[in-house]
């Protein structure tokens, strides 16, 4: 095995272990050791195989570490994702650009499911591997019972 450069996510940590995932491959290394790593960290990194076994990796060089801070918003969706929310059929997945970098997710979800809906976007660890793809720094998930509106806004900051 070879040396890998990427965007990693941090999925676990411990102190002298850690695990990684690639963003975009969703491929899985388990570190050897914790370099001050924390879940839900994102790293800029160079990641290579620990010798003689290359079985757990190690992290040689970073040149970015950021986190993805996960907020449970008691803000309802704006007008304007309500608005998206109103074109689209429960179960229907909305997603848009914002200006600049980030990106909004609006779902349809019937008023019984948007509390679970909510919670499995803020526990699904997806959600922070997509925010670290969207160079997002911050996730912030707002619902509206009475619209059936689940909004998730990746943003830069």
């Amino acid at each position: 095995m070879s040396k890998k450069t990427g965007t990693f996510v941090v999925t676990h940590a411990e102190p002298e272990s850690a695990v990684v995932r690639d963003v975009e491959t969703a491929q899985v290394h388990p570190l050897g050791s914790n370099p001050g790593l924390e879940v839900h960290d994102v790293l800029e990194a160079t990641v290579a195989p620990e010798p003689p076994l290359e079985v757990a990796w190690e992290v040689i060089d970073v040149a970015e570490r950021r986190s993805i801070e996960l907020v449970d918003s008691d803000l309802e969706p704006t007008q304007h994702e309500k608005e998206l929310a109103a074109d689209g059929d429960v179960g229907d997945l909305i997603q848009e650009e914002r200006a600049g970098t980030g990106e909004l997710h609006v779902f349809c979800v019937p008023e019984s499911e948007l509390e679970a809906a909510a919670q499995d976007v803020l526990e699904d660890e997806e959600t922070i591997a997509r925010a670290a793809r969207l160079e997002a720094v911050r996730v912030e998930v707002r619902r509206s019972a009475d619209d059936g509106v689940l909004s998730v806004r990746y943003l830069p900051d």
